[in-house]
């Protein structure tokens, strides 16, 4: 399984995401949306940062019950509720990712919504990962 990250000069330099990933591999695992839910299905983390640790804490436990690891999402997708919250966190939660994640960033979009499924979700996320 190969993972190549695509990022042309003539896009804008990309700040914690690829703009694009060119994967090779036998398995493709599609991660349902994680919100900030622990194990019993309480919404906690408070905050945008809190809750993306938490989501980002969820999807990761479930890629590695799939088989897999960080390294290997190639795209991933965030739900917000308020996108102007999360631009003004954004170091904070890139201090997130790569403590969870490390430097290695799929092709990610954020897409801004009214609301997630749980009243108090203020994240959600949603990927797709490549495995050998």
């Amino acid at each position: 399984m190969s993972q190549e990250r695509v990022n042309p000069p003539e896009l804008a330099k990309p700040s914690g995401f690829s703009h694009a990933v060119v994967t090779t591999g036998s398995r493709v695992v599609h991660l349902a949306g994680q919100t900030a839910l622990d194990a019993d299905g309480k919404v906690v983390g408070g905050d945008v940062v809190g809750q993306f640790r938490q989501a980002l804490g969820n999807l990761l436990v479930a890629l590695r019950a799939a088989g897999g690891s960080a390294d290997q999402l190639a795209s991933l997708t965030v739900y917000l509720t308020d996108i102007d919250d999360y631009k003004r966190r954004a170091k904070e939660i890139g201090v997130v990712w790569r403590e969870l994640v490390g430097g290695s960033y799929p092709a990610m979009a954020a897409v801004g919504v009214s609301r997630l499924w749980d009243r108090e979700a203020v994240v959600e996320l949603q990927g797709v990962a490549v495995l050998p």
